[in-house]
C-alpha cells in the first residue's frame, strides 16, 4: 500500500459525504468556477488547506506529494475549491520562500484556516501572454507605494481578500527589469473589481482597476525589482498541478462509466493519455518537494494537460452526439465543459509560450 493511500481514502470519504448531504454539486473546471468559502473552511478544518505550511504557522507541515493527492481527489470530485486555490497553490509557497517573517505570521495561519482568499494580478489589457509588457505602475510615497493601472482575467478578482499585483517600480530598457510584486487589499481605497460575464452567463474572471491604491512597505512581496523572477517561479506551481489535466474529469468519469462497448476505443485512448499526464504531473510535484527547478517541466505539463482537456471535450461530444440527451447529468457537464474549454490553453500562459519555454530548456540541456 502506498504511504498516502489512507489519506486518499479519507479524502474520498469526506467528499462522498459532502455530495451526499448536498454540500456541493460536482462541477467541470471546479478550481476556476467553484467559489465557496464555507467549503474551503470545512476542508481546512480537516487540515487539507495549506498542507505544506509548517506547523509554526498553523499548518500541518506535510509534503507537496501529499498535497497533490488531496488536490487530485478534490478535482476528480468537482469540488468548489476556488476560494482557497491560489492561496495554497501559489501564495503560501511563495511566502514561505521569500516572504518576511511578519508576512508569514500574519498571512499563513489565515490561509491554513481557509479564511484568506487571494487573486493573482498578472495579465493586462492588450498584452496577451506577453507578461513583460506590464504597464501597471507603483510609485514611491511616504511609507509605501501607490499603484495605478489595470489587470484583466483575474480569477475571482471580485471576491478575494487580497491580490498579488505585478507592477512596474522602475524603468529599464530590458522590460523584464524594474518589475515588483505588491500585495493589495481589495477593500483598499482606489481598488475596484468588475466581474467579466462570459458567454456561459458566469463570471469566473474579473477586470481590476487600481487608482493610486496605497500599499504599505510591509506588503511588498520579496524584493523590489525582482518581480519578473518571482512571478515566473510562482507560475511553476500554477502550471504543474493536477488542475491542468483534471478540469474535465467529472465529465470523463461519467463518459467512461457508460454501458456502451462501441465507445471503448475512445475511452481507452482517453484513459491512457490521462494516466501519462498524471505521471508527468506527479514527477513535477516530486521535483518541487525535492527543491529542484521545475519551471520547464511545469510548462510541458500544462501544455500537454490543457491540450488533453480541450480535446477530451470534443471527443466526448462527437462520440455521444444527440444521444447525450439520454444522460442529463452528463449533458449538463458537457455543456459546461464546452463553454469552459477555450480558456484551458490560455490561462497561466498560452501553449505557444509554454512550448517556447520547454524548447529553450531542451536546447540549454
Amino acid at each position: 500500500m502506498k504511504a498516502w493511500a489512507p489519506l486518499r481514502t479519507e479524502v474520498r470519504a469526506f467528499l462522498a459525504e459532502e455530495i451526499g448531504r448536498g454540500g456541493f454539486v460536482p462541477l467541470v473546471d471546479s478550481w476556476a468556477r467553484g467559489f465557496s468559502r464555507d467549503f474551503s473552511r470545512r476542508l481546512a478544518a480537516r487540515g487539507w488547506v495549506g498542507m505544506t505550511v509548517p506547523q509554526e504557522y498553523g499548518g500541518a507541515g506535510r509534503s507537496h506529494v501529499e498535497r497533490f493527492v488531496v488536490a487530485e481527489e478534490l478535482l476528480a470530485a468537482g469540488a468548489p475549491v476556488l476560494a482557497h486555490w491560489a492561496a495554497e497553490r501559489q501564495v503560501a509557497p511563495m511566502l514561505l520562500r521569500i516572504g518576511t517573517e511578519e508576512q508569514k505570521s500574519r498571512l499563513l495561519p489565515g490561509i491554513v484556516r481557509g479564511e484568506l482568499s487571494f487573486g493573482i494580478g498578472l495579465s493586462e489589457p492588450d498584452s496577451g501572454s506577453d507578461l513583460a509588457s506590464v504597464r501597471t505602475r507603483a510609485t514611491r510615497v511616504d511609507g509605501g507605494w501607490a499603484i495605478t493601472g489595470q489587470k484583466v482575467w483575474t480569477s475571482a478578482g471580485d471576491r478575494v481578500d487580497h491580490m498579488f499585483v505585478l507592477c512596474r517600480t522602475g524603468d529599464s530598457e530590458d522590460r523584464h527589469h524594474g518589475l515588483s510584486q505588491l500585495m493589495v487589499s481589495t477593500d483598499a481605497e482606489g481598488f475596484r473589481a468588475r466581474p467579466i460575464v462570459t458567454m456561459s452567463g458566469e463570471a469566473e474572471f474579473a477586470e481590476i482597476f487600481l487608482d493610486k491604491v496605497f500599499v504599505p512597505d510591509a506588503d511588498v512581496i520579496g524584493e523590489i525589482g525582482r518581480g519578473w523572477q518571482q512571478a515566473t517561479q510562482e507560475l511553476g506551481w500554477e502550471r504543474s498541478g493536477p488542475d491542468r489535466y483534471l478540469s474535465t474529469f467529472v465529465l470523463l468519469a461519467r463518459f467512461l462509466a457508460l454501458e456502451a462497448p462501441a465507445l471503448d476505443a475512445d475511452r481507452g485512448r482517453l484513459a491512457a493519455r490521462l494516466s501519462a499526464l498524471r505521471e508527468l504531473s506527479w514527477q513535477v510535484a516530486e521535483k518541487g518537494q525535492a527543491g529542484l527547478d521545475f519551471g520547464a517541466d511545469a510548462a510541458l505539463a500544462k501544455d500537454a494537460g490543457t491540450t488533453f482537456e480541450q480535446e477530451s471535450v470534443e471527443i466526448v461530444r462527437r462520440a455521444l452526439g444527440s444521444d447525450v440527451r439520454r444522460h442529463p447529468e452528463l449533458q449538463r457537464l458537457l455543456h459546461a465543459a464546452q463553454f469552459a474549454s477555450p480558456t484551458f490553453t490560455l490561462r497561466g500562459g498560452t501553449n505557444e509560450i509554454l512550448r517556447t519555454i520547454t524548447a529553450r530548456q531542451l536546447v540549454a540541456s
